[in-house]
């Protein structure tokens, strides 16, 4: 356990401000040191606290002795986060060790059975990473703890409901963390600022309408892809436009595309939904004008391929399919 810490520990300093690599490494070396005490093995809830007092004790710096005192921490949702470097590499890798660990060999928390305390280790990794404000990769994490791809992938998903339980409390809704998840990104700061301008944009009149111009999408889609038993997802031919409102949409759909993108790569999340709100207008025009199963099987290949366009450039922000509710 120990000599996987150090390794943990040490990688996950570099995305920690201020973290010294080689201090992390030797306070996850000596963490666990106190386990062998006759006083821990006495008095259990002692562990940490007499790591901390050995360490000072052997002349250990003090971030060191800290970081030992501090690394089973937060415990409970009531325990103090720690916020030093050291004492949160430490904390870190810990939890995360764990956690990759019991998944290895199948050991996931069922129903309310949860013997390792797997779901508090996460919520800890959760609040040690957002109270830190941490742009820290979490597949990245579990990779180095060991972790499979197709673990990586279930640890992930477990993360994503750990932060819905938390998030709940502070009143964010689960289907906005499901569709910002829904991405991939595993960035949680990130992921929390993606998900309140999520929650902003859709109570605005933009943002709903939105909603449920995509949700009609998807439907139409769904039906005729379903019908003639393939997708449609192709280039838009721009010489088979037959109404102005084709014209719109698609002119509006390829100037928002680019300026989502760089939106998303700048992290402005409030731009992006900008653009997006632009899209409303186009969209209700082409929805309001044209018809989409037109008698003409290229018009409506194409019109169909249209459509898939606007879920596309939608979909960079959140997965809008996992949104509940919604639409006036």
């Amino acid at each position: 356990k120990v000599s996987r810490l150090e390794k943990l520990a040490a990688h996950l300093a570099k995305s920690i401000p201020g973290c010294d690599s080689n201090a992390a490494k030797r306070a996850a070396h000596l963490a666990k040191a106190d386990l062998s005490s006759e006083m821990v093995g006495e008095f259990p809830e002692l562990q940490g606290v007499m790591g901390r007092y050995y360490a000072l004790e052997d002349g250990e710096k003090p971030e060191i002795a800290a970081a030992i005192r501090d690394h089973y921490a937060p415990a409970g949702p009531n325990d103090a986060c720690p916020g030093q470097p050291v004492s949160i590499a430490v904390a870190l890798a810990d939890k995360i060790d764990s956690l990759a660990g019991f998944f290895a060999i199948d050991e996931k928390p069922t129903g309310s059975k949860d013997p390792f305390a797997l779901r508090r280790a996460a919520l800890g990794v959760i609040r040690l990473i957002l109270e830190n404000k941490l742009r820290l990769p979490l597949v990245d994490a579990f990779k180095t703890a060991g972790a499979r791809k197709d673990m990586s992938r279930d640890l992930l998903a477990f993360f994503a409901d750990r932060l819905k339980v938390h998030l709940r409390g502070q009143g964010v809704r689960f289907d906005l963390i499901d569709a910002v998840f829904a991405l991939g990104d595993d960035d949680l700061v990130r992921v929390l600022a993606r998900v309140e301008a999520l929650g902003a944009f859709l109570k605005s009149d933009d943002g709903n309408h939105l909603l449920t111009a995509y949700r009609r999408a998807a439907n139409i889609l769904r039906i005729e892809e379903k019908k003639d038993g393939k997708t449609y997802s192709g280039d838009v031919n721009a010489k088979l436009f037959d109404q102005k409102e084709e014209k719109d949409l698609a002119k509006n759909l390829d100037a928002a595309l680019p300026e989502i993108a760089k939106a998303l790569e700048s992290e402005d999340f409030a731009a992006a939904m900008t653009a997006m709100a632009g899209l409303r207008r186009p969209i209700d025009g082409f929805f309001d004008n044209v018809t989409v199963n037109a008698k003409d099987k290229k018009l409506r290949a194409n019109r169909l391929a249209l459509l898939r366009s606007i879920i596309v450039v939608m979909n960079q922000v959140a997965d809008f399919s996992r949104i509940e509710g919604g639409g006036h």
